[in-house]
């Protein structure tokens, strides 16, 4: 079983062409604060927005034969959480370290990026 405690973050996808019109509306129009993200960490450019307790975070991807859009979601524990779903076929794929976040994605049956992680 796994036990949920809430949703962390979502990110979205812009093309790399717009990705500063991307920031400036989520920060301008919409109103959301910019947080700091961990640039050195990733291959590509992106931003982070505080949106109350959860995060959107918007990256950006070229029509890629797997996005890497998705949902995050904070299990209580992450290892009971992959033998679940392990258990029951799915395929559990690997997640750049960030520091303070134990995490691992899968993908659903409909192609939706899934990922799971638990805070240290």
């Amino acid at each position: 079983m796994i036990r949920f405690k809430r949703l962390d973050h979502f990110h979205v996808c812009v093309p790399p062409q717009r990705l500063q019109e991307a920031k400036n509306f989520y920060a301008d129009v919409v109103g959301l604060k910019l947080v700091d993200r961990p640039d050195h960490l990733f291959s590509s450019p992106g931003y982070w927005f505080d949106i109350g307790n959860v995060q959107l975070h918007i990256g950006v991807e070229d029509a890629l034969l797997q996005s890497i859009r998705h949902t995050a979601m904070e299990v209580a524990d992450k290892n009971d959480a992959k033998t679940h779903l392990r258990q029951h076929g799915v395929e559990i794929l690997p997640e750049p370290v960030i520091p303070g976040r134990d995490r691992f994605a899968f993908i659903d049956p409909f192609g939706n990026r899934m990922e799971l992680l638990q805070i240290l």
